[in-house]
């Protein structure tokens, strides 16, 4: 047994992922990147579209402290994506 905790000692499970976001048909997943100075915006767009979900991984080179605070960049980056580009973002 000491073998084992030895092993895993310190680690954590995984945080659970926040939850989605609806918006104009789409759903929004943040998804910010832990980097080594903070974390890096980023969000999963899907929709479905003709029975088929659809989805758009989208990154951003911007870099918050905070993860709440990144999580709500990465909902207003994408928001704003789905506004400029709509259904275009799957390809």
């Amino acid at each position: 047994m000491a073998l084992f905790k030895k092993l895993f000692k310190g680690q954590r499970a995984a945080p659970a992922p926040a939850q989605p976001e609806t918006y104009n048909d789409y759903k929004i997943f943040p998804e910010p990147a832990k980097e080594p100075g903070g974390f890096r915006i980023g969000a999963r767009i899907e929709k479905q579209v003709a029975g088929e979900t659809r989805s758009h991984l989208m990154i951003r080179a911007d870099t918050y402290g905070a993860k709440d605070t990144a999580v709500e960049a990465s909902l207003a980056k994408a928001r704003q994506l789905i506004d400029q580009q709509g259904d275009r973002i799957f390809g």
